[in-house]
């Protein structure tokens, strides 16, 4: 195997796939990048099990073949490198792989292709296509709720409801949750997956920095796949059911509060440094166009109040919720203002950004903090 290539445009790709790299493996080969020369087709793959990547990037190529290579010393060497071509070879009976730059050679110990592990395959396969920005915030504003406990496996990932002409995305750690509708889609599937939390992780990553534009979603009952122009992703799925969302979503909120984002967001920063640490609990006292956010930290005798300009019209109310998660959660919304949709101090709330695009719905559910007095 023999090929020239730019040293930026091959790290470029390197340090792509190297989201899917384990870095103490239970098998050594997965800590490999396997590499596969076609015609001047350089296929790069990396996985460890669960997630795997895989790219192609035009080269200078005069011998095809395959070799798994060992990813961190070839990454820390390409680091070291400024951009210059690169010439690879690799030897046809010993693994061995020779680089060669302006600078000098380089030779490291590759492993037998033969090893790397299976791609899993697309068969009966159901498919969407998304607009790759409307997947990555889809990604953004799901993946910061999903559960890290394990006992509730299905809740570490995050649900894909695809129903008719629209795809809903939901997560949860049972604190708090989020919905993100995307409609529009000309699609005739009622279909649900759940997506591990690394895989959707390694495709936003991926696709990041590119400028593609549509990403194509293919699933089976096994694995997803998310294509984004020469970028493919695999991820196995989580094979647990996803707890019934819409039980917990309160209607009939009368109580509705507006205020600025960052103004809520940078208050509860404030007030949450005078919380009970294991609670963090803030409260928030409504009235007619008042907002107070309070806290106190009986143990130490430590407390803080604040007042935050907003408009409110219903009856005066009171609720506690745990600041960490207001504030997580208000830093994911982009718009300029938030509304907070109540019914009682015992019910979740509900955010929601100000205004919205025609095809895309964003909710988030909190839960709330019973007070202490």
């Amino acid at each position: 195997m023999i090929f020239e290539v730019s040293s930026s445009e091959l790290l470029k790709k390197l340090q792509m796939a190297s989201g899917a790299i384990s870095s103490n493996p239970v098998i050594p080969i997965l800590e490999d990048y396997l590499f596969e020369l076609a015609g001047n087709d350089l296929t790069i793959s990396a996985t460890n099990l669960e997630v795997t990547i895989i790219s192609s990037l035009t080269v200078m190529g005069s011998e095809d073949g395959r070799i798994a290579v060992p990813a961190k010393i070839l990454l820390d060497t390409l680091k070291a490198l400024p951009d210059h071509p690169i010439k690879f070879k690799v030897g046809k009976d010993n693994n061995v792989v020779k680089l060669k730059s302006a600078y000098g050679e380089y030779k490291l110990s590759g492993d037998n292709a033969e090893d790397f592990p299976e791609t899993p395959s697309e068969e009966n396969t159901n498919e969407i296509t998304l607009e790759c920005d409307s997947l990555v915030k889809a990604i953004n504003n799901t993946i910061f709720a999903t559960s890290t406990d394990e006992l509730r496996l299905s809740m570490t990932g995050v649900l894909m409801q695809l129903d008719f002409n629209k795809v809903i995305f939901v997560s949860t750690d049972a604190h708090k949750l989020v919905k993100y509708t995307i409609g529009g889609l000309s699609s005739e599937l009622t279909e649900s997956v759940v997506i591990p939390k690394k895989g959707l992780t390694v495709f936003r990553n991926a696709v990041s920095s590119s400028d593609e534009e549509k990403a194509e979603i293919t699933f089976n009952n096994k694995n997803i796949f998310f294509k984004a122009g020469d970028t493919l992703v695999i991820s196995r799925l989580i094979d647990a059911k996803f707890p019934d969302y819409n039980a917990v979503i309160p209607v009939n909120n009368d109580k509705v509060l507006t205020v600025n984002r960052s103004d809520l967001q940078n208050s509860l920063k404030r007030i949450v440094i005078y919380s009970n640490k294991t609670t963090n609990q803030v409260v928030l006292n409504l009235a007619e166009d008042s907002l107070t956010v309070s806290a106190q930290d009986l143990d130490f005798s430590n407390e803080a109040t604040e007042q935050v300009s907003c408009n409110y019209k219903a009856d005066p109310m009171t609720i506690g919720f745990n600041a960490k998660f207001l504030v997580e959660m208000l830093g994911v919304i982009d718009t300029e203002e938030v509304i907070l949709e109540l019914s009682a101090s015992n019910k979740a709330g509900i955010l929601l950004p100000s205004e919205e695009e025609e095809q895309e719905k964003l909710m988030m559910l909190v839960m709330p903090v019973m007070m202490s007095h």
